[in-house]
């Protein structure tokens, strides 16, 4: 008789009340979860399609490199796929600079830490792998030779040129985000108290942001000329539809290549950083800056502080360590 097999079936497992564990067979399943996962926790549509766009991206890195994807089950993948398949190829082949193999890090713990928690995989591969040190570098702004530079571009005999102004004013007076603009409608306008209601923040966090006269007066012109559509979207398009992110990046990019800014990416971003710089340099408070700007950490904050603050630039004036040579003439 041969020796029977030390280890349960599915039926002998069944008869004790025993399941035995199925981890998730396929990439496409495993993503599916994780994506329902991220819904139930009602993260925005813009970070699902993130998460989605960066693991499918990964398989396609695996496949470059001679990996057979469609054999792969999701818990095959272990610590030296991170770091040889991802971390290594990325840097020594693609020339990936440090933030973008961090950004693809994030998304695949995220993944992989999910499927862990779940018990969808037996082993997180995550488990040992942290982020990339890099440098901090200088964050960019605009000068104010650039700022007018860029504000003579729109050409507001048209439409999109008075819109695309007066966009990029709001981003400058308030220091919003790109997704916070295009999800601004007209209800979100508080003309009496002259604040603007941010609803579509990162954070979940409705907040009031004010603007003055000047904004004022442009927002009332621009929604003149916009007259009556069916979206109670503030901004639109010609065809009178809500104007997406993208569009409304590629219109900033635009503006910038048209004014020929030199040593500054022209950007929604750059906008807010440089609200930021301005309005510290002209008094405004490290806890004032972080309620107008939304932020949930004082980090970021601190750092727009550190940078634009003029009080030690002042005081540097005075304890410079040159004070004490006799410098030659």
């Amino acid at each position: 008789m041969a020796r029977r097999s030390n280890t349960l079936d599915e039926g002998e497992l069944a008869i004790i009340g025993k399941k035995a564990k199925s981890y998730v067979e396929t990439f496409e399943d495993a993503i599916q979860l994780f994506l329902k996962d991220c819904e139930i926790r009602n993260l925005r549509p813009h970070t699902l399609k993130f998460y989605r766009s960066e693991i499918n991206t990964f398989l396609s890195y695996l496949k470059e490199q001679d990996i057979v994807v469609e054999a792969l089950k999701p818990y095959h993948v272990t610590e030296e796929h991170i770091k040889e398949n991802v971390i290594l190829y990325l840097r020594k082949y693609k020339g990936a600079k440090v933030v973008t193999v961090n950004t693809r890090l994030r998304a695949l713990r995220a993944f992989f830490n999910f499927l862990y928690k779940e018990k969808y995989i037996p082993k997180n591969p995550f488990e040992n792998i942290k982020l990339l040190k890099d440098r901090k570098h200088i964050i960019a702004t605009f000068t104010k030779e650039q700022l007018n530079k860029l504000f003579g571009q729109p050409d507001l005999k048209t439409f999109t040129g008075v819109r695309d102004y007066t966009i990029m004013l709001l981003l400058l007076e308030t220091g919003i985000r790109a997704n916070e603009a295009v999800g601004l409608t007209l209800a979100d306008i508080r003309w009496e108290d002259n604040l603007i209601c941010v609803r579509n923040a990162k954070s979940y966090r409705e907040r009031l942001v004010p603007f003055q006269s000047t904004m004022k007066e442009q927002l009332k012109k621009y929604i003149a000329i916009r007259g009556y559509v069916e979206t109670d979207a503030l901004f639109v398009t010609v065809d009178n539809t809500p104007i997406s992110k993208r569009a409304l990046q590629n219109r900033i990019e635009k503006y910038g290549k048209e004014a020929q800014l030199k040593g500054v990416r022209c950007s929604c971003h750059t906008f807010r950083h440089t609200f930021a710089k301005l309005c510290v340099q002209q008094g405004a408070n490290i806890f004032e800056l972080q309620t107008i700007l939304g932020h949930t950490s004082m980090e970021i904050v601190k750092t727009y502080v550190n940078l634009f603050g003029t009080d030690v630039r002042d005081r540097h004036k005075e304890f410079s360590p040159l004070k004490v040579l006799k410098l030659r003439k």
